[in-house]
């Protein structure tokens, strides 16, 4: 490629980079005409291309109702400075009593949900485990109800309620894709075909708060819960399982829900099966890029 064409492809992609922002801005206005922010859950790494460089950045997904984080260099820059990866989830505070914790549940009507109810405000902090049945097999989580007594309480308050039966993950990112590796479950509504522009919307009709927040990076087998990037305590029925130490560039924004026991190669197999790539998922424009072998939840246990 010549010096002029390199030029005009530099300058192509910085419009669309341009452009990009311009739409961001544009549904920004139209859908939260009061300023009340457009509530999409998902956490994603966005592939931007500005000026002949590429560049992953945290990005919320669907109608770009938060934009685009700052860029960040490529993923394996960021975690070889970091210390060694927890492997375990440590609790944060002292033994707590249940009678002493009061969890807040908000409705919220705003974006696609299937509502069940409100969770109790009283936690069971006797639970340990979280178990995700799959179609591949079963996925084991370590849990903390000391540390995140309000998260636990919500996840085993909709495993009851079978919330989760049926449940597509809808979304996987890749390194080559997205910058990060990770599976997104969570959206009731997610068809998972890469190419719903809703994937990634649907929560449970509630919202509450954070918990356990920079706790441990979200390094390989990590649980967080997803949320906007621009609103904290906006977290509900959405998780995301990370597949890699690499993803410890995220910015601690996310609750901790726990840490995978056994399963974590079930979700390995599948990443390399491959992935449907959503164009407007990479640029954030909407939807999810799915797993090309879907990964559908079974049934929910905390015991």
């Amino acid at each position: 490629m010549s010096g002029d064409d390199r030029q005009n492809e530099d300058d192509r992609q910085s419009e669309l980079a341009r452009a990009h922002k311009e739409r961001q801005a544009k549904r920004a206005a139209e859908q939260n005409p009061k300023g009340k922010r457009n509530t999409v859950i998902g956490a994603v790494v966005a592939v931007v291309v500005v000026a002949g460089g590429i560049f992953a950045a945290t990005t919320l997904v669907g109608n770009d109702s938060a934009g685009t984080a700052a860029a960040q260099s490529t993923p394996s820059a960021s975690a070889s400075s970091k210390a060694p990866i927890p492997t375990t989830l440590p609790s944060t505070t002292a033994p707590r009593k249940a009678k002493d914790i009061n969890c807040t549940y908000k409705r919220d009507d705003s974006v696609p949900n299937k509502f069940v109810g409100l969770p109790p405000k009283r936690p069971n902090l006797k639970l340990k485990e979280m178990t995700v049945a799959t179609n591949h097999g079963d996925i084991v989580i370590e849990v903390d109800p000391n540390a995140t007594p309000c998260t636990v309480n919500s996840m085993a308050f909709l495993a009851k309620k079978n919330f989760y039966k049926g449940n597509k993950c809808h979304r996987l990112a890749k390194p080559e894709t997205s910058g990060l590796f990770l599976l997104q479950c969570g959206d009731p509504l997610a068809k998972a075909d890469g190419k719903n522009p809703t994937d990634g919307q649907g929560t449970a009709g509630y919202v509450y708060g954070d918990e356990a927040v920079g706790v441990v990076p979200y390094g390989r087998g990590v649980v967080f819960l997803t949320q906007p990037l621009d609103a904290a305590g906006q977290n509900s029925s959405q998780f995301a399982i990370s597949l890699s130490d690499e993803n410890t560039q995220i910015d601690p924004v996310y609750s901790v829900l726990g840490m995978v026991k056994s399963g974590l190669e079930i979700i390995e197999k599948v990443a390399e099966e491959g992935v449907i790539t959503n164009p407007d998922d990479v640029t954030g424009d909407g939807g999810s890029s799915a797993p090309k072998n879907p990964v559908v939840i079974k049934k929910v246990t905390l015991k």
